[in-house]
């Protein structure tokens, strides 16, 4: 008898099931993905026991019709793809036909569906390893399933399962995403009958920044950066949160691409190398980001769940994200881009605002007049003495006759507190500025602009290094070479598993050659590009600028003052010291009238 059999099609199924259905959250995931393709416009979704007991999903689709149900528990059975040419184009979520068979594998699952033009509804119910029994039901247009006693025939796997509220905690988070993706359509989620959220379908962009920040909380929103730009046939748009808002985990970031949401190296990154001068001491940016892309260059067939793509063009979509969000981030300073974040959205998940006050009741919070400004100018020229650091840049304070209009974003100067910070008078209210970060920053932006207006300095090593290498890293090498040679390094081939260092950049004199090589031919061989000879380089001027920054109890005079403010109003990134400190806050009159209770 022949050692090979054709195994049974529960049994195929079961197996399947390891790959799909992982958790329950990897059901509802599935479950709801194949509602949005079927042009559902209001999803509510219903767990017992974090998913375990019960997943009942209802939508308003489009239904299914009698004679297609029994397909939908047979494996490789789908209305979404027909040809190979609709595989290399997919737009819908689902395309596999693998997911209810396989959850029907593994659970007690049904079916009620019903179509605009059916007279009735239909209902299929299924236990593994039995038969499908369809018989007629009264239901609207659309279609609910139920799943029950997930994994009840699969004891192994159902011991792997977690506490309730660790199971029901992913369930919530595939829930957010996918409504994070889908703003076209409204989800509720209760469990154990209880609501925990109920998001209409958006109509407007207000409404869709509302829908983000009660998913994603009104400070990411309150921070972030709305962006929105297309090239070479690929647009991104979302938000990115300013290097501030950073986060201690990767939990706060979502990467759509056509509307499916995933998890991509590459894309992952393109936004760290995006973030690396501005973010620091292992801190994790925050972002919702949609990537559309013609559908014919990029693959999603690549993973059982979906959860990863393959882009045809990998280097062009890398350097687009990082360019973009590079950009985006070199604007985030005082007077700089805008943050087009609708304040109603903010309010709609926040706290309400304090009753405003007439405008007579803050006389005592005008601007100062020119009398005072001179005399506070004066006072400071007398105790001005420098320490010997970086000579700081002077402006003049307002005039008599400046109005209001005039007013640049971070005001102007008023005092020195403690002799750290910077108090300065704007439109909206009391600016803080720690002058020593502010200045780290705009000396290392100048250093920067000085290295890259002369080009990269190198030096010739007395003793050439040998670094031993695979034969692959050293195809890479002779392959980039002058890539490599614009950087400064200069890289020849010195055999088979070894290359030979001639040449390195100036400002990398003391550091480890052999482990910064290895790095970069890493990064040559997973992206096209790197970006470490630079960021090295950046961490010694950062160090150098640090150190010829202005120091604290340094006594400045308002002019001195005032011209640090004009020159973080004209640097990028100076909202971020070079440790990613904030350099600047605002405490606004509404805030300050909240904080003595004034108008109550």
């Amino acid at each position: 008898m022949g050692r090979i059999r054709q195994l049974s099609d529960s049994l195929a199924n079961q197996i399947a099931a390891g790959e799909v259905v992982e958790r329950p959250a990897s059901v509802v995931k599935e479950l709801v993905e194949n509602s949005l393709d079927a042009g559902a416009s209001r999803i509510e979704i219903d767990l017992e026991d974090g998913g375990m007991r019960l997943i009942r999903i209802r939508d308003d689709g489009e239904g299914i019709a009698a004679d297609d149900l029994p397909l939908t528990v047979s494996r490789h059975a789908t209305s979404k793809i027909r040809t190979l040419d609709d595989l290399e184009k997919v737009l819908s979520l689902g395309f596999r036909g693998e997911a209810l068979a396989s959850i029907a594998s593994v659970a007690r699952f049904g079916i009620s569906t019903a179509t605009a033009d059916a007279p009735h509804g239909s209902r299929l119910e299924f236990a593994a390893g039995g038969e499908a029994r369809i018989s007629p039901t009264a239901h609207p247009r659309g279609t609910t399933v139920e799943v029950h006693d997930l994994f009840f025939n699969t004891p192994a796997r159902r011991k792997f399962l977690r506490a309730e509220r660790t199971e029901y905690g992913h369930c919530e988070e595939v829930v957010r995403r996918l409504a994070l993706g889908r703003f076209d359509a409204g989800f509720t989620l209760r469990h154990n009958q209880k609501a925990t959220f109920a998001l209409r379908a958006c109509a407007t962009p207000a409404e869709q920044e509302q829908r983000v920040a009660t998913l994603c909380g009104a400070p990411f929103l309150q921070s972030a950066l709305a962006l929105e730009v297309e090239a070479s046939g690929l647009l991104l748009r979302g938000w990115v949160a300013q290097p501030t808002f950073s986060r201690s985990q990767a939990d706060l970031q979502y990467f759509f691409v056509n509307g499916r949401v995933v998890r991509d190296r590459l894309v992952s990154h393109a936004v760290r190398q995006a973030y690396r001068d501005v973010m620091y001491h292992d801190r994790h940016p925050a972002f919702v980001l949609y990537l559309e892309i013609d559908p014919a260059l990029v693959d999603v067939n690549v993973h059982p769940t979906k959860s990863e793509v393959r882009f045809r063009e990998s280097r062009m979509v890398h350097d687009f994200l990082f360019h973009t969000l590079h950009r985006a981030l070199a604007q985030a300073r005082p007077g700089g881009a805008e943050m087009p974040v609708r304040a109603a959205a903010i309010e709609a998940v926040a706290a309400p605002p304090p009753v405003a006050m007439p405008a007579a009741q803050h006389a005592l919070w005008q601007r100062p007049d020119a009398a005072a400004l001179a005399e506070t100018v004066a006072a400071y020229r007398a105790l001005g003495a420098t320490t010997g650091a970086a000579a700081l840049p002077s402006a003049p304070a307002r005039g008599p006759g400046e109005s209001d209009g005039d007013v640049p974003p971070l005001g102007y100067a008023i005092a020195q507190l403690k002799g750290i910070y910077i108090l300065a008078e704007n439109r909206d209210g009391l600016v803080v500025v720690d002058m020593h970060a502010a200045h780290e920053r705009i000396t290392y932006e100048r250093m920067k602009a000085a290295r890259d207006a002369g080009g990269v300095r190198a030096q010739p090593l007395l003793v050439p290094q040998v670094v031993a290498v695979s034969r692959r890293e050293a195809d890479c090498v002779e392959q980039h070479a002058p890539a490599l040679a614009e950087l400064g390094l200069e890289l020849a081939r010195a055999g088979e598993e070894a290359v030979m260092v001639r040449q390195i950049p100036v400002l990398l004199a003391g550091a480890d050659i052999a482990a910064l090589v290895r790095d970069v031919i890493a990064d040559l061989l997973e992206y096209g590009s790197s970006a470490r000879i630079e960021a090295h380089a950046d961490e010694i001027l950062a160090g150098m600028a640090c150190h010829c920054s202005v120091r604290a109890n340094r006594q400045l005079s308002i002019t001195e003052m005032n011209g640090l403010l004009r020159d973080m109003e004209r640097t990028e990134r100076s909202g971020q010291c070079n440790h990613g400190r904030p350099t600047w806050a605002l405490q606004s009159l509404a805030e300050l009238d909240r904080l003595f209770l004034r108008g109550r």
